[in-house]
């Protein structure tokens, strides 16, 4: 039984790439860049809480689920919050965290994931912003000897997505798939914490 899992194991992860190669989700147009600079966005409004209440959960979320992380890498200084004024409504945290492409029986592929997350509280309007992307990836176990990217360099429409824009390249493409995967998450879970999604209008 062990030596079935084991033979059909490149098969489902095989099943598992070809899944999302020619997803239309993250191909041309899912990496947005402003001014050349990788630069994930969003707006939204929160209608049934005030400004001060939409802060002070928005400060939480940043600070308890994307500061303090479990998927954060312990050993990073990188990871901090370097701004933060609630008089003006702005909230500025870099992170360093892990991201898994592959967690399997005898089978770890991650990298390490970095960004800059910004907030913008105005009234009762958010503004969003992850951007200053890189990757550090198969390093070490003591964190070193690993292989740098920027955003960039690696997942843009340009260096990821095939000429006709049908399909992902295999090796830019994984980091490209989680990154989206991974903003998308970022923004919904803070939108779940300020509200059940009823006071929400978004743009």
């Amino acid at each position: 039984m062990a030596f079935a899992v084991l033979f059909c194991l490149p098969l489902l992860l095989t099943a598992g790439k070809r899944d999302y190669m020619k997803d239309p989700k993250y191909l041309l147009g899912a990496v947005p860049e402003v001014d050349g600079i990788v630069t994930f966005q969003k707006n939204f409004s929160v209608t049934d809480k005030s400004e001060e209440q939409i802060y002070d959960i928005v400060a939480a979320y940043v600070r308890n689920t994307l500061v303090g992380s479990a998927i954060q890498f312990p050993q990073s200084e990188y990871t901090r919050i370097i701004s933060e004024e609630k008089e003006n409504g702005t909230l500025v945290a870099r992170v360093d965290e892990y991201m898994t492409f592959t967690h399997v029986f005898l089978n770890l592929d991650r990298t390490r994931f970095r960004y800059l997350f910004s907030v913008s509280v105005k009234g009762q309007k958010v503004h969003l912003v992850l951007t200053q992307i890189s990757y550090y990836y198969n390093e070490d176990v003591d964190g070193k000897n690993g292989i740098p990217y920027k955003a960039e360099e690696w997942i843009t429409d340009k260096l990821a997505v095939n000429k006709k824009g049908t399909r992902l390249y295999p090796r830019s493409g994984k980091f490209r798939r989680m990154t989206v995967d991974r903003v998308e998450e970022i923004f919904n879970g803070l939108m779940d914490a300020l509200t059940t999604r009823q006071g929400i209008v978004e743009g």
